[in-house]
């Protein structure tokens, strides 16, 4: 249980961490934003993925322990 606590808090930590970085390369523009931006994009949606798996496991785990 509190391995998936851990993983899902690096997972959201991700998240936020992709999304602030995309965000701020997009209202930059430039030739990053066109280089990462759709690879920012990507990687923001596979860790939002991660982490609703996780947070599905979390949920599971914690239904079981009752």
């Amino acid at each position: 249980m509190k391995v998936l606590s851990i993983l899902l808090a690096i997972a959201l930590v991700g998240v936020v961490a992709v999304l602030v970085v995309g965000v701020i390369a997009m209202v930059c523009g430039g030739e990053f934003n066109r280089k990462y931006g759709n690879k920012l994009m990507r990687a923001r949606i596979f860790l939002q993925g991660a982490a609703i798996v996780l947070f599905l496991l979390f949920i599971v785990a914690a239904a079981g322990g009752n």
